[in-house]
């Protein structure tokens, strides 16, 4: 089962511009996945059209099979949860309690699992201090989490993580891959959108690059940050590790400062 975006082209209405030409890939479960590009190279787009919140202006995007086409965003949300660069687009309720069961009691679970989902979201995104705190009071960061702990209870198999490490700390980006660790081990997938090349190398096993509106190269995290045209051309550099490695004349493909060190 897998995600298949499908010949996706999309244009905001109103714009004769298109922000998505004839964009395809495939995301099985259990995958970790890295979108990269600069700016306006289309990836929140994509990303946005998977999650059905946006509908594409011609192609298809398949989730497990189902054709997003003519479901609404909240039909595909128990299989596509998108966690947003700013918590603050997502968060509506006065209470964290009340935010993360917000979904499962509108579903009408069961109350011992919601309460199970809850408790659970809460102690791997590591928020549970902050539980009866109203969510505009939780610094940013930690704030970031809550909208993750959200996603996880609701529980889909494929996870939207957009910028997850911007304004985060060590705490943070130690907490992410907790979080990150516990979705593959249930064999969910992870999506990623970051311009932050160390994350993605440490965390993400495949990197898809885009540029000009599309796809331009899609492989193994260790071989892409090794293609310097395809990289020079999405105008996106390799983690600083790799630079130096490069610069060294280090003939092993170098992702971190540990493999660094044990080659020099």
């Amino acid at each position: 089962m897998a995600i298949e975006v499908k010949d996706l082209c999309f244009s905001y209405p109103g714009s004769p511009v298109t922000a998505v030409e004839h964009v395809s890939f495939t995301i099985e479960k259990g995958e970790r996945v890295a979108i990269i590009g600069q700016n306006g190279a289309g990836k929140s787009t994509t990303v946005k059209i998977v999650d059905n919140i946006y509908k594409p202006t011609s192609g298809s995007v398949l989730i497990d099979g189902i054709d997003t086409k003519d479901k609404t965003t909240a039909q595909i949300a128990p299989h596509v949860g998108y966690v947003f660069q700013n918590p603050n687009d997502q968060i509506f309720n006065d209470d964290v309690t009340k935010e993360i069961e917000y979904v499962l009691r509108y579903w009408k679970l069961p109350e011992e699992e919601v309460v199970r989902r809850r408790d659970e979201a809460l102690d791997i995104t590591g928020i549970r201090d902050f539980i009866h705190t109203h969510p505009f009071d939780i610094p940013l960061p930690i704030r970031k989490f809550l909208t993750v702990a959200v996603v996880l209870a609701v529980g889909p198999d494929y996870v939207i993580l957009d910028e997850p490490t911007a304004g985060q700390d060590n705490w943070g980006r130690a907490q992410l891959k907790i979080v990150m660790d516990y979705l593959q081990s249930k064999g969910k997938a992870i999506i990623t959108i970051s311009h932050d090349m160390e994350f993605v190398a440490e965390n993400f096993d495949r990197v898809t690059v885009m540029a000009h509106k599309n796809v331009i190269a899609d492989g193994r995290c260790r071989n892409i940050f090794y293609e310097n045209d395809i990289l020079a051309d999405a105008r996106v550099k390799p983690p600083v590790c790799t630079e130096i490695a490069q610069s060294l004349g280090i003939k092993e493909k170098i992702l971190n400062l540990q493999e660094l060190v044990a080659a020099v």
